[in-house]
């Protein structure tokens, strides 16, 4: 690999805010359309657009020298990578959410009930601290209906205003994790010249 290359969602919540964000750094490139590597048009940078969730495994492999990726998704793999900062958008906030007619009320009352979650280690993690035992329900995707069908009492899952809970007649009684956008470095990155780039990364300046 001869370009230094940043991986960053090709479709998403984060994928607008994170070109915008190199965009702010005065990097310019080509609309990506169908292709998922686009060139810078001032620099030696190529963007390689993938999924969210395979963003970690690229850059802790040496694939893609930096990406952006939620913090989140990040410490839900567990990856091996370092974070060179936070960028300050893409807040959200991982939550317990419970049925507003439910009978449980707190925290506590979760104790061998069932939750319905995309981020099962981080659940896992809290619910731990917290000294709670509760079973672990893995699903991909649309959590908020897991206790209407009695997949689940309750859900683990990303909110960011709160709309999608309250329209799915859900409420939040514990916060997991606050999240946002962080650009990370692959461990194999410190390796290469990219000396320009660590400092344009690190303290916002310009090519």
């Amino acid at each position: 690999m001869n370009n230094f290359r940043i991986a960053v969602q090709s479709k998403g919540r984060l994928a607008q805010e994170s070109m915008d964000f190199l965009s702010s750094l005065g990097l310019f490139f080509s609309p990506n359309g169908r292709n998922y590597i686009a060139k810078c048009k001032n620099s030696d940078l190529e963007i390689l657009f993938i999924r969210d969730d395979d963003i970690p495994e690229y850059v802790e492999g040496g694939v893609a020298d930096f990406g952006i990726i939620g913090e989140n998704v990040l410490l839900e793999k567990q990856s091996q990578v370092l974070v060179a900062r936070k960028l300050g958008f893409g807040q959200c906030a991982l939550v317990i959410a419970i049925p507003e007619n439910s009978s449980l009320e707190q925290l506590s009352d979760l104790e061998g009930e069932r939750i319905a979650t995309s981020y099962p280690n981080l659940l896992r993690n809290f619910l731990d601290k917290e000294e709670i035992n509760a079973a672990i329900i893995p699903i991909q995707g649309s959590a908020e209906i897991a206790p209407s069908l009695n997949l689940a009492d309750a859900i683990c899952d990303l909110t960011k205003t709160g709309q999608t809970l309250k329209e799915n007649n859900l409420k939040s009684i514990a916060t997991v994790l606050e999240s946002q956008a962080v650009l990370i470095q692959s461990p194999h990155s410190r390796k290469r010249n990219f000396e320009k780039y660590e400092l344009l990364f690190a303290d916002n300046s310009r090519l």
